[in-house]
C-alpha cells in the first residue's frame, strides 16, 4: 500500500492530501505545488560534499547516502515533492548490463544491443536485484513525513537508445535504423525494457513512493507517427502496469512539444511540458482529463531575481485555466544553478499562488 492510497472508509493521509498530490488528481490546492527535476544533485554544495569520491553508480546502491541526498532539497528549498535519487540506467546495471557512468559523458554500454541474440542481456528485474531502493525509500517516507515520494524510471526508447547506441547521442541514428530497419526485433526490444521498468517502478511504489514519473528524456528525436508505432505501445505497457496502484503517474520529455497528445495518450496522469509550448498551448495539445507539469526555462535561473520573476508569472499566467497544475522547470536543473535562486523560486510561487 502507498502513501498515496487512501482506502475507502478511513481518514487521508496527510500525503494523500498534499498539494503536490492534490494537483496530480486535479482537485483544488492550497497552493500552486513545486518541484524540480533534479533538484537533488550538484546545484547543491551538501550534495557535492556527501558524494565526493563516491561514483555516481554506486551512490545510487547506498541507501542512507540516497536518502539524504534526496532529502538534501526539501530541507533547503521546501519543496512540494522529493524525488527518489537514481540514475535511469540503475534497473539495467542490477540486471547485470555491463555499463557505468562516466562523468562528463554519461552512461556507456560496452556491449551494445543491436541483434536479436544480443537481447539475452536483458533479463527480468527482480525486487531482490534492487533491494538497495526498497530500503532507501524505507528510510525516506520515514523521514520525509507528508512530503510525497516521487520514484521515477527511464522509458523504454530512451534506455533502448542507451543500449543500442552504447551511450549518448544527439541523432540516434543506431536506434532509428533498428527500428525502421527491423520493426519486430525493435518492439521486443521495448517490450523487454517495458517490463524491466515496470518491475523497477512496482518495486518504488510497494517500499512505499506516492507517484512515479516516466522519463523519455530523447523521444523528442520522434516524429509523432513514429512514436505512435514504434514507441507508445511500449510506453502504454508500463503505465498499465503500475495503474492498479492508484498512484499519479508523470510522463515528461524534452523536446516533446508535437509529441504532447500521444504522450498524454499513451497513460499519463500528468504531462510534463518543456519550456518550448506554454501551458495554455499544452492544454490545448493534451487535452481534457490530464493534470500538467512545467515549464519555466532552467536558462532563466542564470539571470535577475526580477526576470526569474517575470518568467514564472508568465508560466503561472498560462497554466491559470489548467485543470491541475505542478510547477517545475522545463527540464532538469543545470549543474550550476545557484541554489537560493531555487529556493526563491519555490517561495514566489508558493506565495503567488496561495488560494
Amino acid at each position: 500500500m502507498s502513501a498515496n492510497h487512501s482506502p475507502a472508509g478511513q481518514q487521508p493521509t496527510a500525503t494523500y492530501e498534499s498539494a503536490f498530490l492534490k494537483a496530480c488528481r486535479r482537485e483544488p490546492v492550497p497552493h500552486t505545488p513545486v518541484w524540480f527535476m533534479r533538484q537533488a544533485g550538484r546545484s547543491l554544495p551538501e550534495y557535492l560534499k556527501v558524494r565526493e569520491g563516491i561514483p555516481m553508480l554506486e551512490s545510487c546502491m547506498r541507501p542512507e547516502l540516497v536518502a539524504e541526498i534526496t532529502l538534501q532539497p526539501v530541507r533547503r528549498h521546501n519543496v512540494d515533492a522529493a524525488i527518489y535519487f537514481s540514475d535511469i540506467v540503475v534497473p539495467l546495471k542490477a540486471i547485470g548490463i555491463d555499463l557505468d557512468i562516466k562523468p562528463g559523458v554519461g552512461p556507456v554500454v560496452q556491449n551494445p544491443i543491436r541483434t536479436r541474440a544480443d537481447l539475452a542481456q536483458l533479463r527480468d528485474l527482480t525486487p531482490e536485484d534492487v533491494s538497495y531502493v526498497t530500503e532507501a525509500i524505507g528510510l525516506l517516507t520515514a523521514e520525509l513525513g507528508p512530503t510525497p515520494l516521487i520514484g521515477f524510471a527511464g522509458a523504454p526508447f530512451t534506455l533502448a537508445s542507451y543500449l543500442v547506441e552504447g551511450g549518448p547521442s544527439k541523432n540516434h541514428e543506431h536506434t532509428k535504423a533498428l527500428m525502421y530497419g527491423d520493426p519486430q526485433l525493435w518492439a521486443d526490444l521495448l517490450d523487454r525494457l517495458a517490463e524491466i521498468t515496470s518491475a523497477f517502478l512496482k518495486v518504488q511504489i510497494e517500499a512505499g513512493a506516492s507517484a512515479v514519473q516516466l522519463f523519455d528524456s530523447w523521444v523528442g528525436a520522434l516524429a509523432p507517427a513514429d512514436y505512435r508505432r514504434s514507441v507508445m505501445p511500449a510506453s502504454t505497457k508500463v503505465f498499465e502496469a503500475v495503474a492498479s496502484y492508484g498512484v499519479p503517474r508523470i510522463h515528461f520529455g524534452v523536446g516533446t512539444g508535437e509529441l504532447l497528445g500521444l504522450m498524454g495518450e499513451a497513460g499519463a496522469d500528468v504531462v510534463g511540458v518543456d519550456w518550448r509550448v506554454p501551458l495554455d498551448e499544452a492544454a490545448r495539445r493534451v487535452g481534457p482529463g490530464k493534470a500538467l507539469q512545467g515549464n519555466l526555462d532552467p536558462a532563466v535561473l542564470f539571470s535577475t531575481t526580477e526576470a526569474v520573476q517575470t518568467k514564472t508569472r508568465e508560466v503561472l499566467d498560462a497554466a491559470a485555466g489548467l485543470e491541475g497544475h505542478v510547477f517545475n522547470l522545463g527540464h532538469g536543473v543545470p549543474p550550476n544553478t545557484n541554489p537560493d535562486a531555487l529556493t526563491r523560486l519555490v517561495e514566489y510561487v508558493h506565495t503567488q499562488t496561495t488560494r
